[in-house]
């Protein structure tokens, strides 16, 4: 591998930056972003590098010979862009995703459409089976956002444990997003207040959920990779396409929740025509900035054509 300048992982923690932001969001993954962004693969071989291989090499050879075998500077750099998104960007995200819905939606509509593009250009062979997969990843996609929400919450450590887990490998999935999958679960709510009451219990056996269910998945996706990588790309964009319904901008509220502050918010909400919409549909700035979503797709890869 090329060695790596300041430069090279100020990008990488840019990143992250994006990866964080959408992973704030329930309806958009940070595994799309990655994978725009060219990272993907090299974040899968990075986080399935940690194994007791790695261990073992660590008490042989020592920590350089470890750090290095776990791509430890790319991690590093990363993880600090998620890091600083999530803590600067959450708060900013959640205003506007709760006073300026439509015109947040249709950012990311844009983003992600375009990403569809990009992804499905990756896959070199089309053939039946290929498309069987890709109309598969559609449908699951599509039928894990109709799915209605988890009304109980459950906050038990085995609950979160597994919350993490499962979550963690949405988050890593292009197309299926990690904060909507808590969201199903009813695992949301109480996250978000293990944060903000500062439990670092729950928070811990989050983590060690998410750290359990990230190096198992991300061994299962680098293998597919390996060895069916037209099939896994088809897979992905179908669930790419099919969670296009979950960031459709316009919805009807079918039933609500009283959030932490007592302010009822949606709950459940189904896709609808613009036309259709009850108040402001704000359908011309909506499209202007889902332009702008595809356009900074676009943008992003003719940057990553003209690096290589």
């Amino acid at each position: 591998m090329q060695q790596r300048k300041f430069k090279h992982y100020f990008i990488i923690s840019l990143k992250g930056m994006a990866m964080g932001a959408a992973d704030v969001v329930p309806g958009v993954s940070g595994g799309t972003i990655a994978f725009i962004s060219g990272i993907y693969e090299e974040l899968l071989t990075s986080i399935s590098s940690v194994n007791f291989r790695t261990l073992k090499l660590l008490k042989t050879n020592g920590v350089k010979a470890a750090w290095k075998a776990i791509n430890g500077n790319f991690l590093v750099a990363l993880l600090i862009g998620i890091f600083i998104s999530i803590i600067s960007l959450a708060k900013i995200i959640s205003w506007l995703l709760e006073h300026k819905p439509i015109l947040v939606w249709a950012f990311f509509f844009g983003l992600v459409l375009a990403s569809i593009l990009y992804i499905g250009k990756q896959i070199s062979k089309w053939n039946i089976i290929t498309i069987i997969v890709l109309l598969a990843g559609v449908g699951i996609a599509y039928y894990i956002t109709t799915l209605e929400p988890l009304i109980s919450v459950n906050s038990s450590p085995l609950f979160l444990f597994l919350a993490g887990a499962i979550a963690i490998c949405a988050m890593i999935l292009p197309g299926i997003s990690g904060a909507f999958i808590l969201v199903l679960l009813g695992a949301y709510k109480p996250v978000l207040e293990a944060i903000h009451n500062k439990d670092f219990k729950l928070i811990a056996i989050l983590a060690l959920g998410a750290i359990v269910g990230l190096l198992s998945f991300s061994k299962v996706l680098k293998w597919l990779f390996k060895n069916h990588k037209n099939y896994t790309l088809a897979v992905l964009t179908g669930f790419i396409l099919g969670s296009l319904n979950k960031i459709w901008p316009w919805k009807k509220t079918l039933t609500w929740r009283t959030n932490s502050h007592g302010i009822e918010v949606p709950f459940n909400q189904q896709s609808i025509s613009p036309f259709s919409f009850d108040g402001d549909s704000q359908i011309f700035y909506a499209i202007l900035l889902s332009v702008i979503g595809f356009a900074v797709i676009i943008l992003l890869e003719k940057l990553a054509s003209s690096n290589n």
